[in-house]
């Protein structure tokens, strides 16, 4: 039976990790927070205090954590995977990071015989734990092709996207469209609701129309609804990645710049704790001068 480590046991993390226990892996896993990884441990994973006990103790190493700082330091600080000196030689980072970290990462690990395998994933928790998330993998294709059995327990969708870096750039450009979209669909809300039309009617008429989705179903779903789950978005960060990508490829991007000083003005008025449709509908209640 394969072991596998897993490096970040957040609230995306403890569902794909929890889907790798199901799928009948053994997990070693760590987490700063050791209170995170006791719903793991109830299901048999066992905790290591370091990401070098980690690589020393699996064959194989995934992590998903919250940024650039975490990442390098899991790679290259103290106690590092750059430290193990026996195990796991391969890493597989599903981090919502930038693609200059984990290319730079992936560099320094490379002269220790490490392979890193850059990926991303598509959804949010509730997606994670239902094993059903996009997942966009992008470095060593005979990697990908190896080790789909691992990829499959934690995803409904599973791609190789092209080298090194390149699935950090469409986790961040997939939160960009994301950010428009959500922008956008709770401005023509209001535009309707001035005109007589009530959320809920334009629920419908987007549900019949060639627009309707799947992800403009649920933004609907919680715009008529108003029931915003408190919690931090990560998509003004990887927004923010994307947009610094953007620059220095000088690729520009109005609209999504636009999308970027609206979580802006949330931040500012304190309207930013909770999932991005709800950040939205803030937003534009605070335009509107409605307070709730």
């Amino acid at each position: 039976m394969t072991t596998l480590g897993f490096i970040g046991t957040g609230g995306m993390g403890v569902g794909m990790a929890a889907n790798l226990i199901k799928a009948g892996y053994k997990l070693v896993i760590t987490d700063l927070n050791r209170a995170q990884c006791a719903p793991l441990e109830a299901q048999g994973a066992v905790y290591k205090d370091s990401p070098k006990a980690i690589a020393e103790s699996c064959e194989i190493v995934l992590s998903m954590l919250p940024h650039n700082a975490a990442v390098e330091a899991v790679g290259l600080g103290k106690g590092g995977l750059v430290e193990a000196t026996s195990g796991a030689k391969l890493w597989i980072d599903f981090s919502s990071i930038d693609k200059e970290t984990i290319v730079s990462v992936s560099g320094d690990l490379v002269k220790k015989g490490w392979t890193v395998v850059d990926a991303s994933a598509g959804g949010v928790e509730e997606v994670a734990a239902a094993g059903q998330l996009a997942l966009w993998l992008s470095g060593s294709k005979e990697v990908f092709d190896a080790h789909q059995p691992i990829f499959k327990a934690m995803g409904k969708s599973v791609l190789h996207v092209g080298e090194l870096g390149t699935a950090k750039l469409v986790k961040n450009a997939m939160a960009m469209l994301a950010a428009v979209q959500h922008m956008s669909i709770v401005e023509i809300c209001w535009l309707l609701k001035k005109g007589g039309l009530e959320e809920s009617a334009f629920q419908a008429i987007l549900k019949n129309s060639q627009q309707d989705s799947v992800a403009t179903q649920r933004i609907m779903e919680v715009v008529v609804s108003r029931k915003f789950k408190p919690r931090k978005s990560w998509m003004p960060k990887d927004v923010g990645f994307g947009l610094d990508m953007a620059r220095e490829m000088e690729v520009p991007m109005p609209f999504v710049g636009l999308a970027q000083q609206m979580f802006g003005i949330a931040q500012a008025n304190g309207q930013d704790g909770y999932e991005a449709t709800g950040i939205a509908c803030n937003i534009y209640d605070t335009l509107y001068g409605i307070k709730r």
